[in-house]
């Protein structure tokens, strides 16, 4: 069987590595940084994950959804937060089957199980502070240093060490090495990356006495506010973990937003119930970093038989949708079929997952910076929530052929690609529809005004 370096083993790259070594393949995983299994996760940017249908396919076929989902919490709607002090939160379920719910999940868990499930495998190995620094795409080699000691020695002594395998693997994130190394040495390699004006940073709501949440446990809590929002996650423990997308830039933004005073005023104003929950918000948002938010496109995903992308490698969006995590899941179950598909010619196999991949992940993105404007300037608009109960309507109305883009999106494992031009056939057909009804009720006020 072929040998496969995997670089990154970040929640994609532990559950690659178990698909692979499932299929009797030699596994390499290598990982730059420490193990999270012994507390190393660095906080401050994890943007809590909201696992949804296509994540729970990916890690039911590897026999492990069960074992993750214990460390989740059903979210059945949007707890939306109006601005203003005193105003009542509005709970917007996300469909029609009050079954339906995301999970939200944080980060060391879910890569903690992802890892333990590679590591069932006895021709997998993983290895902690491997830093990938680049690799040769002909041979192929992965030349990666020993992050563990790179602090305690000069650059002239670091370890290096050379990895080679049948296949490369990145599974490196959204500034992936592997990628890298392709745009280097790939003619007309494409490669485009935007970033948002606006960055995020993490901050906490701490339990209640005896664990308890201090705000409604199953709900994604969100505080739209026009062109910037604060959003808020269940965790087990009773906190939640929260996270302001804000501008970097302007007159009220992250650069001019510094003291605490300014802070504690900012908040007053635009969060005023959130506020009273986070006794240590000035210290999270003076140490907490503040990231950014990248949507990365490349092609192709894939050197011959010896190279190969997988999740934000290939394709970073914005965790807007809640799609980031499942849509790198849904990558490696596309790519196990496609290696089963041509167990011979792995360059076949890579080319159809790139083909069926691609043009899915670029909608993806296109409906996760979409979402943002959503989330921060129309939930909280009496029209929007009106369509959301037309679409439920429909939903139980028409099963089965009406399903809102969002149902599509996060509940089913429609390609991204295809909800898509569904879902504006859908809206052209019911706006027409309002249109008509609209265009006969007029008429029919003409006429009996007509006839008085």
């Amino acid at each position: 069987m072929a040998k496969f370096i995997l670089i990154g083993s970040g929640l994609a790259g532990g559950l690659l590595a178990a698909y692979l070594g499932r299929r009797g393949y030699e596994v390499d995983l290598y990982e730059r940084r420490a193990d999270p299994r012994e507390g190393n996760m660095v906080g401050g940017r994890s943007i809590n994950l909201a696992l949804s249908t296509r994540g729970i396919h990916a890690l039911e076929q590897i026999g492990i959804a069960d074992e993750v989902l214990k460390h989740a919490i059903p979210m059945r709607g949007r707890m939306i937060h109006p601005a203003g002090a005193g105003a009542r939160t509005i709970f917007a379920p996300y469909d029609v089957d009050p079954n339906k719910h995301i999970n939200s999940i944080g980060r060391a868990a879910l890569n903690t199980t992802v890892i333990e499930a590679a590591q069932r495998y006895p021709n997998v190995h993983v290895k902690f502070n491997h830093k990938c620094t680049d690799v040769d795409i002909d041979s192929p080699t992965a030349h990666l240093v020993d992050s563990g000691v790179e602090a305690a020695v000069s650059a002239a002594n670091l370890k290096i060490i050379t990895a080679l395998g049948d296949a490369v693997i990145g599974v490196d994130g959204a500034f992936s090495a592997v990628r890298q190394s392709m745009q280097l040495k790939i003619d007309n390699f494409e490669y485009d990356e935007s970033y948002l004006a606006h960055g995020y940073k993490e901050l906490t709501i701490p339990p209640g006495q005896n664990g308890s949440w201090r705000m409604e446990k199953n709900a994604l809590h969100i505080w739209p506010r026009k062109s910037f929002m604060m959003i808020a996650l269940p965790n087990p423990d009773g906190s939640f973990t929260c996270t302001l997308f804000w501008e970097f830039e302007g007159p009220r933004s992250f650069a001019t937003t510094k003291t605490d005073d300014e802070v504690r005023r900012f908040f007053e104003e635009e969060f005023p119930d959130a506020v009273s929950l986070m006794p240590n918000l000035l210290d999270d948002f003076k140490n907490n970093p503040t990231g950014s938010l990248v949507t990365i496109r490349c092609a192709p995903w894939f050197y011959q038989d010896k190279v190969c992308l997988v999740g934000d490698a290939a394709h970073a969006v914005v965790p807007f949708y809640g799609q980031g995590m499942n849509a790198a899941f849904e990558d490696c179950v596309v790519l196990d079929e496609c290696l089963a598909e041509f167990p011979q010619d792995r360059q076949r196999a890579f080319a159809e997952y790139f083909q069926h991949r691609k043009v899915n992940a670029d909608a993806l993105a296109d409906l996760a910076l979409g979402n943002f404007i959503e989330m921060r300037d129309k939930t909280a608009s009496r029209a929007f929530r009106a369509k959301k109960k037309l679409d439920h309507f429909l939903e139980a109305t028409l099963p089965g052929i009406y399903l809102p883009l969002y149902t599509m999106v996060t509940f089913t494992r429609i390609p991204y690609a295809e909800a898509g031009r569904r879902a504006r056939l859908q809206n052209g057909i019911v706006y027409a529809g309002l249109t008509a009804v609209a265009a006969i009720l007029i008429g029919i006020l003409v006429r009996l005004a007509g006839s008085r």
